[in-house]
């Protein structure tokens, strides 16, 4: 049976991609990588970086006199557990309605194609 891996917001996602990218971090730490990517305030980051300790995605050290976090899911564990939610939600839990529907968009090109069929032919076979 595999964990499950709580759902994060989007803003949530933008501090877990901060703590992903090094680790560990002060709430400072944080707050200075987004300063140039997000218009929030330092207390916006610190309640974010809150809510994914309660949520359990995140760590915290508080051993030392300023706090340090860090990631306790990896950054993998994580894509693959929301692109699961999003299947589930948008296509019914089938992966083929969403690749149907981007084949029928026209929006990949034929080297995209030809990387995605080298791609299933790699992928090992499911043993019934």
């Amino acid at each position: 049976m595999t964990e499950k891996v709580p759902s994060i917001s989007e803003a949530e996602w933008e501090v877990m991609n901060v703590l992903w990218e090094k680790s560990p971090q002060t709430a400072k730490d944080v707050i200075t990588s987004l300063q140039g990517q997000k218009d929030w305030k330092a207390k916006t980051v610190r309640t974010l970086l809150d809510r994914l300790v309660q949520k359990g995605v995140a760590g915290v050290n508080r051993e030392q006199r300023v706090y340090t976090f860090y990631p306790l899911y990896s950054q993998n564990k994580c894509q693959r557990a929301e692109a699961a939610s999003f299947i589930k939600r948008i296509y019914g839990g089938t992966m083929k309605s969403m690749l149907v529907q981007f084949m029928e968009e026209d929006s990949l090109s034929e080297e995209d194609i030809k990387e995605l069929k080298s791609i299933l032919d790699e992928r090992p076979k499911k043993k019934n």
